[in-house]
């Protein structure tokens, strides 16, 4: 087992697949099909699944990344310790659920890297895409929250793959709207107050699940709806319709300007919000980063558990 074989696997569980990490790596692919082959041998484990769309991590496999990962990383620390070198260029991806808040800790991380050359990946995703992304190694953390509904259904899943949940901040229900809405008028809202306006959600695919929603009190029934895919769409819509959804209430006014308002809304619920994790795999410096720029602005809006 060499450094060099370490790197090959690492590069193939970014990219995704075999003939993408030999084309990065400027190798031929079955060169590099031969010494993942090779290091699977050496380790008597298999530590891919192969499919026609690419691959995977076995549970052997994701256990392995994590010691390879810090191999690599320590090496290259004594590299550019010793060799005068510049840091090496870093790499990171995070995935999340439609959260202003995380965009801005991402972009503090961004600006604080000290390296002149970076490869960031921030996705805004679907609920289940997180937790595929972060099991199959295309992200570092993903960003969920849970509340008393959906708590069964996701610690489930989580045990399921193998991931850990560290919860972050929790968070009374409110409504996010226009900042012209006759809603915006009000300092809190029920049920009831929100019967005409339209209701903004984020679309979930083929895991369109009262459990997967990004919204709390997602098994209200409502005259008006609306789903969307991005966040800048929905802001769009709570503008010119009046439209709301239903978060955290911690809005950033930063990144949105003052076209959106937070109102709480009277109901008997809380979220958590919270990462989640490989249990086994150490993160990388950048994620680390991430991780302490998310916890700084958590606590710079006054939020905590």
């Amino acid at each position: 087992m060499t450094l060099l074989t370490l790197k090959y696997f690492i590069e193939a569980i970014n990219a995704g697949s075999i003939s993408l990490a030999a084309k990065n790596l400027f190798i031929a692919q079955p060169s590099l099909s031969k010494a993942l082959k090779e290091l699977e041998a050496e380790v008597d484990l298999q530590l891919f699944i192969r499919h026609p769309k690419g691959i995977s991590l076995t549970d052997d496999g994701a256990e392995f990344l994590g010691y390879a990962r810090q191999i690599v990383e320590q090496a290259t620390l004594l590299e550019e310790r010793y060799s005068n070198k510049a840091p090496r260029r870093r790499l990171c991806a995070i995935s999340a659920q439609h959260y202003a808040f995380v965009v801005r800790a991402f972009a503090n991380m961004v600006k604080k890297v000290d390296t002149s050359e970076y490869e960031f990946t921030l996705r805004e995703t679907r609920t289940h895409e997180i937790f595929d992304d972060v099991k199959n190694w295309r992200s570092e953390i993903g960003v969920i929250y849970t509340n008393p509904f959906n708590e069964k259904v996701i610690h489930s899943l989580l045990k399921e793959n193998r991931l850990a949940f560290k919860p972050l901040f929790t968070a009374k229900p409110h409504i996010f709207t226009g900042a012209f809405s006759p809603l915006a008028k009000k300092k809190a809202v029920t049920l009831d107050d929100l019967t005409e306006y339209p209701y903004l959600s984020y679309e979930q695919g083929s895991y369109n699940s009262f459990y997967f929603s990004e919204e709390m009190q997602s098994t209200v029934s409502r005259k008006k709806n609306i789903r969307v895919n991005d966040r800048a769409t929905m802001f769009n819509l709570m503008i010119a319709l009046n439209g709301y959804t239903i978060s955290s209430g911690l809005i950033n006014s930063d990144l949105n300007g003052n076209d959106i308002v937070a109102i709480p809304l009277l109901v008997d619920d809380i979220m958590t919000v919270g990462y989640i994790v490989n249990a086994s795999i150490s993160l990388s410096r950048a994620a680390t980063l991430f991780l302490n720029e998310l916890n700084a602005v958590i606590d710079e809006y006054g939020y905590s558990l």
